[in-house]
């Protein structure tokens, strides 16, 4: 059931899944009933526009060409991402922790096969081991082959260390090593809480993450949408409450996920642990690579709606209220005080 061929081309026409139809992409529904997103193919012949369609040990890989968002991953019937607005997520599940640490050389990313994770850690020049452990040894594989130019650039730095093993396993053996080495940043960058990564949603998940972090350092974990899953966030925020010592939603905008937005849960371990403000500057030189984040939009991202606010409020600690700076109105003042209205 694949379609694979030269130059991203499959060679022969294949037996597509139901969710291709008329030229259409449509996801399945188990996550969030009642709605789905449809993206277009690229070329109205569906045998043109998909260029991979396999299952793997653990679940369906499907990569397909759209008319305005590039290459898409799907896995079970799910967008994972598309080359138009993955930014948006991978620099912000990536750069809120990273930058809420003051010097993160450590890091483990749990999940994130398609390589925009370990992309955006590279960055960090202060870093000097990443170890990654993705279950699904295809999804890493389809997406050097199809996102080469896009998320899966970094797979061949030095400082990785590449497992193919379930993560919750892998912390449980990690923290039973009395050798072991803590680390300063863990991203838990999964797919949604069915199949595979379900264990990734487990509390016991949490405590084994909190386990391998060392003090003072902070974990962030792909965490859902609060139009469609506030029940599973509280449950999730009140589970970690009890876990680490700070605990907090942070929020972006990704137009092909349900409703446009997704969330984070970022987690501290230690009362010295920040997350709502970045504990170093940004060098000039990597924030001009970068789309999304910026040292403003970190401390915004944790301002949230006040219905979802009200929820979090009775299921977290309090966020840590920090001084601000005499000149924060000069470096974050509103864009309308900059225009000139004819």
């Amino acid at each position: 059931m694949s379609a694979v061929g030269n130059n991203g081309r499959n060679k022969q026409k294949i037996a597509l899944p139901s969710s291709i139809k008329d030229g259409w992409f449509s996801e399945t529904e188990p996550m969030w009933p009642g709605q789905k997103l449809s993206i277009a193919l690229e070329e109205f012949s569906e045998d043109k526009s998909v260029l991979f369609y396999e299952k793997s040990q653990f679940q369906s890989i499907m990569v397909f060409r759209s008319a305005q968002h590039g290459n898409v991953l799907v896995l079970d019937g799910v967008i994972q991402l598309t080359e138009n607005d993955e930014f948006a997520y991978q620099e912000m599940i990536t750069h809120l922790p990273m930058f809420a640490h003051h010097n993160p050389q450590n890091v483990l990313i749990v999940g994130g096969g398609d390589g925009g994770v370990l992309r955006e850690v590279c960055r960090h020049d202060c870093v000097q081991e990443i170890t990654m452990v993705e279950i699904d040894e295809m999804v890493i594989e389809v997406s050097k082959r199809y996102f080469s130019e896009s998320t899966a650039t970094s797979f061949g730095d030095k400082r990785l260390t590449l497992i193919h093993e379930d993560a919750a396993e892998f912390l449980r053996r990690h923290n039973s090593n009395p050798s072991r080495r803590g680390y300063d940043v863990i991203l838990a960058d999964s797919s949604d809480p069915v199949g595979p990564a379900e264990t990734l949603f487990d509390p016991a998940f949490y405590e084994q993450m909190h386990s391998a972090l060392n003090e003072g350092c902070v974990i962030a974990a792909q965490l859902e949408c609060f139009w469609t899953h506030s029940d599973l966030i509280m449950n999730v925020v009140a589970c970690c409450a009890d876990i680490f010592d700070t605990v907090d939603y942070a929020s972006t905008m990704v137009p092909t996920y349900p409703c446009g937005q997704i969330g984070f849960l970022l987690a501290g371990k230690g009362e010295n642990a920040i997350v709502r403000r970045p504990q170093r500057e940004i060098h000039k030189s990597l924030q001009c690579q970068l789309q999304w984040y910026t040292p403003a939009i970190h401390t915004a991202s944790f301002i949230l709606p006040k219905f979802i606010e009200d929820r979090l409020v009775v299921s977290r600690p309090s966020p840590m209220i920090f001084d601000v700076d005499d000149n924060t109105d000069e470096q974050h003042d509103c864009f309308l005080s900059r225009c000139t209205i004819s």
